[in-house]
């Protein structure tokens, strides 16, 4: 949509101020939403998931790396990383990330998103089509890394306490 928009922009049926101001409503909209569920659902998910101990601790390394980590993970997951923005959001109210600190990289982030995708869509508005496979593959190929790195610490980690409890 950000890529359309922007195209629209360059023949002059959309104005910049809409497109950008509407964009990024929906957006930190979207993420307030998943940022309030997730500290309204943290105690039934804690006591659901809590059953399963596998689980519950993924899930508490996953909010002490949120609390650790906090505006970097939420603001490259707005834009870089953006098919976890959701998972973040969630993470990030389930942790109880204080909101101001969520708040404000989220909106950056929202900022970059709309600013690459739009202004990519607006320089490219010709090859539309093509400039958004390549985007798409491009964080897919993002996301991936950055899961296969995340994948790949853990994996290691956990052969090394294997040998030393050997």
């Amino acid at each position: 949509m950000m890529l359309a928009a922007g195209a629209f922009i360059a023949t002059g049926d959309l104005s910049v101020p809409a497109v950008v101001g509407d964009a990024l409503f929906g957006a930190l909209l979207g993420d307030q939403a998943g940022y309030q569920i997730g500290r309204l659902s943290d105690s039934v998910q804690r006591v659901r998931l809590g059953r399963r101990p596998a689980q519950a601790r993924l899930i508490a390394g996953a909010e002490a790396r949120i609390t650790q980590s906090g505006w970097v993970a939420v603001f490259l997951s707005r834009w870089l990383f953006s098919p976890l923005g959701p998972y973040v959001n969630l993470l990030a109210g389930g942790a109880r990330m204080k909101w101001m600190q969520f708040t404000l990289p989220a909106a950056l982030g929202e900022f970059v998103w709309v600013a690459v995708y739009v202004g990519l869509g607006y320089g490219f508005s010709s090859q539309i089509s093509a400039m958004s496979d390549m985007l798409g593959n491009l964080v897919g190929l993002a996301t991936s890394l950055a899961l296969a790195a995340i994948l790949g610490r853990a994996v290691l980690r956990r052969a090394s306490k294997e040998r030393h409890a050997e």
